[in-house]
């Protein structure tokens, strides 16, 4: 595998912005909060340490994985949102449910950012186990959460 000795949140910070003007949004999943909760505090502080001023970051919660995209739609139609990040976990189950929601929110998040035409970034973790859900979300492999905030910073860019 080819996290099993990596910190997956290493970034490069080459052509960042200067954000401190702009408006993020999170999006988060209260299912498996305990990661959640760890990728909100990873995607808050990558965002604060690059400028961005706390009263610039709008938080909302949903309630699972499933809600992020119309979450994602409410807050993306807002003039003053600059970049909305999405963070949720599914950790892989015993049925095609797993299956289901993941395509369903990777898809409706994509569809958000091209509507409107702004960055919109899928945070959610798909892992298999509730460990490697939190190996990814400050553990081991480092924080999804801040993989997330340095994209939305990154297309920002463009």
């Amino acid at each position: 595998m080819a996290s099993a000795q990596k910190n997956l949140s290493d970034y490069s910070t080459n052509n960042l912005i200067d954000i401190s003007d702009k408006v993020f949004a999170i999006i988060v999943s209260e299912w498996n909060e305990e990661v959640t909760g760890s990728l909100y505090n990873g995607a808050v502080q990558t965002l604060l340490s690059h400028g961005a001023k706390q009263e610039h970051i709008v938080k909302v919660d949903v309630p699972g994985s499933f809600e992020l995209s119309l979450g994602a739609q409410k807050l993306a139609q807002r003039d003053d949102v600059d970049a909305v990040i999405c963070l949720g976990c599914v950790i892989q189950g015993e049925t095609r449910h797993f299956d289901f929601i993941c395509d369903a929110v990777a898809q409706g998040v994509t569809n958000v950012s091209l509507k409107y035409d702004k960055p919109v970034i899928f945070g959610v973790l798909t892992p298999e186990t509730q460990k490697q859900a939190m190996d990814r979300a400050g553990g081991k492999h480092g924080n999804k959460g801040d993989e997330a905030a340095i994209t939305a910073v990154k297309m920002l860019a463009l």
